[in-house]
């Protein structure tokens, strides 16, 4: 995310001994002469211009204030003396900076009247320009841009109710299987028969469709209909992007202005293109079954383009009888699965769910 600058605004400070409104860069109170205390908390004025003298925008720029050690005076950035007292600045105290004021528009400047005479003045004027008397402009309220408002707390509702019910129901209903599950029986099966089967894919080049981003698309594909889409997001600005900003915001500079800016990115778009490739696909798959112990594999008869594909699969299934029940077993190993002889005794180990889940041959 790129911090974007937009202009400065002057601040403004509120005397603590008599309340008068100063402005940001104003040293001593111009209400009562007080001198500016360290503490002081910079406002910023609602209506606010940007500053459009190059002077006034560069001593924006020079960075925040610095308070004499010996007397406490506020001098400018990059002051080597102090101002009052002369003393030397090198282990004085910068004035805080960074912190955001609040939300920045440009909005036209609201009016306020004067309390004394009733003359309506700009909302940054801090005396009245019909009769000299102190004003109170508006100020925005310190916000963050990136913190989120909450969400207004309310009661329970009967969806929530409903759900969390759901929740609990559904957490037994989860255990019980869980306990079913693991719930083991042991019978005595006779093996009553097998059955294999061996399958051999048959595979043939065939034109499939495609869509990726352009620059990716294999060198050796058709491309067809192409569209400019988002592809990612950039922190700088690069070619074929849309900058989309946030909300304005202002962040004190420590020296009685403060900095405008906005957080933008960038929405980078590039072509993105339907392509076709031909590729090997399955088109046919060829069988062969039987219930003896000598499975054999299919032969293929293969077209004109077409090959044998590579996924070869077996099958090897018993089926034992226990207690008038009829149970399948799949084996792995061909020497396996021949050594389940017709009329063989098993030991069975069946699970709650009335599936079979391991075999042992009885002595």
């Amino acid at each position: 995310m790129t911090r974007k600058t937009l202009g400065h605004i002057e601040l403004i400070w509120r005397c603590p001994r008599c309340g008068t409104a100063n402005p940001g860069p104003q040293r001593t109170c111009l209400g009562c002469g007080a001198a500016q205390p360290a503490d002081v908390k910079f406002e910023q004025p609602v209506g606010a211009e940007l500053i459009q003298d190059e002077a006034v925008q560069k001593e924006a720029e020079a960075g925040p204030d610095i308070h004499c050690p010996y007397c406490g005076t506020r001098n400018p950035a990059g002051s080597q003396v102090c101002l009052q007292c002369g003393g030397d600045l090198v282990e004085g105290e910068k004035r805080a900076e960074g912190q955001v004021l609040g939300a920045y528009t440009e909005t036209p400047i609201p009016q306020i009247a004067c309390p004394r005479c009733g003359t309506l003045n700009p909302n940054d004027a801090l005396r009245c320009s019909q009769c000299n008397a102190p004003l109170t402009p508006e100020t925005v309220q310190p916000t963050s841009p990136a913190t989120p408002v909450p969400a207004p707390r309310r009661g329970l509702s009967w969806v929530m109710i409903a759900g969390v019910l759901g929740l609990i129901v559904l957490c037994g209903i989860i255990v019980a299987m869980l306990a079913r599950g693991s719930q083991r029986d042991e019978l005595v099966g006779v093996v009553e028969q097998v059955r294999w089967e061996r399958a051999i894919p048959i595979e043939a080049l065939v034109e499939v469709e495609y869509q990726d981003w352009r620059d990716e698309i294999p060198a050796d594909a058709a491309i067809g209909a192409c569209r400019q889409a988002f592809r990612y997001e950039s922190s700088e600005p690069v070619p074929n992007s849309e900058e989309i900003c946030g909300t304005p915001y202002t962040v004190d500079e420590g020296s009685g202005y403060a900095e405008v800016v906005q957080d933008c990115v960038y929405r980078v778009y590039a072509e993105s293109c339907t392509y076709k490739v031909s590729e090997w696909q399955v088109v046919d798959t060829i069988t062969t079954s039987g219930t003896d112990y000598n499975p054999q594999w299919p032969t293929a008869s293969l077209a004109e383009g077409q090959r044998q594909g590579q996924e070869w699969s077996e099958t090897l299934t018993v089926w034992f009888e226990a207690d008038g029940t009829q149970y399948a077993y799949q084996v792995n190993e061909l020497n396996d699965f021949q050594s389940f002889q017709p009329g063989s005794q098993w030991s069975l180990t069946v699970n709650g769910f009335g599936n079979l889940v391991g075999v042992e041959q009885q002595p």
